[in-house]
């Protein structure tokens, strides 16, 4: 008597998953009929639907655009939570590695961005925006409080990439508004730096401001909140108005690209090349006022 050994291979009557033949499947897409194992399976509207037709139905539907041209993307605005999460790990840094080294590197003020003092470090003009004063816990917490707000509100409309472009923006042209506005240190005076998202906040501002006025709706409760904001930066000491200025113009600046470019197949290229023209403005003030 003999005995038959069974097979690793599933029948031939027996469905298998087209991704993973050794994987026998009951369960058949709704899409296109063929047997889809649980790791291809995605769950649709009605049952289930393979992998590849889910993704033949991504390249096949037409992405769905905000009015400002930018991909509408649903769910939490992960821009927003992405740069206070840089925020937050770098504030750590801050207080874990000894002396004030991340400051140091980091941290922006005029002398870094004169050449004939030998140490042009444009780049400061942006990485300030990620830090945040070590001895007081409150500057981080209101500034990442006000991106909360207003990313929940700017992302979804203009789009995750635009949104970020004009937060970076905003923050670089707050150090643009502190150079052009505050006298440039010399040498020797140890490093006063300015730090912080206060300026691409402002831009946010900014840009919300220009936004809802072009969407036809009341602006009167943004004007408070920047006529509140920018006395503060007069009253406290060791607030940079200059910053908050800076960034504010520069976000107006960007959502007027933004938002006042004809519709249409050009607009993404139009709007980027208006951003590039924020940016060269910006660094064409910049060396201006260094050079002089």
């Amino acid at each position: 008597m003999s005995y038959g050994i069974p097979s690793a291979e599933p029948s031939a009557q027996v469905p298998v998953c087209p991704r993973h033949p050794d994987r026998p499947s009951y369960v058949r897409c709704q899409r296109c009929g063929r047997p889809a194992c649980p790791d291809c399976q995605r769950a649709a509207a009605v049952g289930f639907q393979c992998i590849d037709c889910v993704n033949e139905t991504k390249r096949s539907t037409p992405e769905v655009r905000t009015v400002y041209g930018g991909v509408a993307a649903a769910g939490k605005p992960l821009v927003t939570f992405g740069i206070i999460a840089v925020c937050a790990v770098v504030y750590a840094l801050q207080w874990l590695i000894p002396g004030q080294a991340v400051y140091e590197q980091f941290a922006y003020n005029n002398v870094f961005a004169t050449p004939q003092y030998g140490a042009f470090e444009p780049w400061r003009m942006l990485t300030a925006a990620f830090l945040h004063s070590p001895d007081s816990l409150l500057h981080i917490l209101l500034n990442m409080y006000t991106l909360w707000i207003f990313g929940q509100v700017l992302e979804p409309l203009l789009g995750r990439v635009r949104f970020l472009a004009l937060y970076l923006l905003s923050a670089v042209g707050g150090s643009v508004g502190y150079l052009l506005l505050n006298p440039v240190l010399v040498p020797g005076q140890g490093l006063v730096g300015v730090v912080g998202a206060s300026g691409a906040i402002f831009g946010l501002f900014g840009a919300m401001l220009l936004v809802q006025r072009q969407r036809g709706g009341d602006t009167r409760q943004l004007w408070v909140l920047i006529a509140i904001n920018g006395v503060i930066g007069f009253l406290i000491p060791q607030i940079a108005w200059q910053a908050h200025l800076g960034g504010l113009i520069t976000g107006a600046l960007c959502a007027a690209v933004l938002a006042y470019t004809p519709r249409g197949p050009r607009q993404g290229f139009l709007q980027a090349a208006g951003l590039v023209a924020v940016l060269a403005l910006l660094i064409a003030v910049s060396w201006v006022r260094i050079s002089v």
